[in-house]
């Protein structure tokens, strides 16, 4: 075969439209999630939050329209590790969890931090010293292992954004720890952002859209191949543009 002819089959295949992966092809594919503002937001109508619409964005180019369902964290990596055909986001890639999930597409670059009153008993530019303190987090999160990795013990799992907030403001826990927007957002919400203090990131990780084990590696290709291309033509940017997180 010429050059030229190969040139032009492999073009071909670059431009032609995406397939479905076979684990969405018999229409079963369901994707789970939890309410995390301004990432995913339940009831957002218009505005779903930016991996929300990322995901969306994605299974539009791979040609499958599956329901997000909305559930507690916890509940959401429960059906994630034991129901087939299942799609989890936005999940955060630690080590622990290599082997519960097929890691199908890069989301979204995360920025933890601790939050804490202001004045109060944990000193946010020295969290390091801070160890003996009471800190709260979303429950099942993966911020809990980051936690424990660095030497914090006295943790407060609360089951939603909502909660670990009110944990804070109750005086159960002395900080919080999570997603940098994803608080920044809570406290926006609440005309809080006054009463409490930001760390600067402790630890930056990615979040991906994973997905149950029965998905192949050859389904990965495809979700893959749809994020390159949402890169490349600007989509991505745009989307995190739209809610302030470029």
């Amino acid at each position: 075969m010429k050059r030229r002819e190969i040139l032009g089959l492999l073009l071909a295949g670059a431009c032609a439209p995406l397939a479905p992966p076979a684990s969405a092809r018999n229409g079963k594919l369901r994707i789970v999630s939890t309410h995390l503002p301004p990432l995913v937001l339940e009831h957002g109508g218009e505005r779903p939050g930016a991996l929300h619409e990322m995901v969306t964005e994605l299974c539009r180019r791979l040609r499958v329209a599956p329901a997000t369902e909305f559930v507690p964290w916890r509940r959401a990596l429960f059906l994630a590790t034991t129901m087939p055909a299942t799609t989890i986001f936005p999940l955060t890639r630690i080590p622990s969890r290599e082997r519960q999930f097929r890691w199908l597409a890069p989301l979204y670059d995360e920025h933890y931090v601790f939050v804490a009153p202001r004045g109060k008993r944990f000193d946010v530019r020295r969290p390091l010293e801070m160890k003996d303190r009471r800190v709260t987090l979303l429950r099942g999160a993966a911020q809990g292992a980051i936690l424990r990795e660095l030497g914090y013990r006295d943790l407060v799992e609360a089951r939603s954004i909502d909660e670990v907030h009110r944990f804070l403001k109750g005086g159960m826990a002395d900080a919080s720890f999570g997603e940098r927007n994803i608080i920044r957002t809570s406290l926006k919400s609440r005309a809080a952002e006054d009463e409490f203090e930001l760390s600067a990131p402790v630890r930056s990780t990615t979040a991906w859209l994973a997905g149950s084990l029965d998905h192949t590696e050859d389904d990965t290709l495809p979700f893959q191949r749809a994020m390159q291309d949402m890169r490349a033509d600007g989509t991505y940017r745009r989307i995190l543009g739209k809610y302030g997180l470029n």
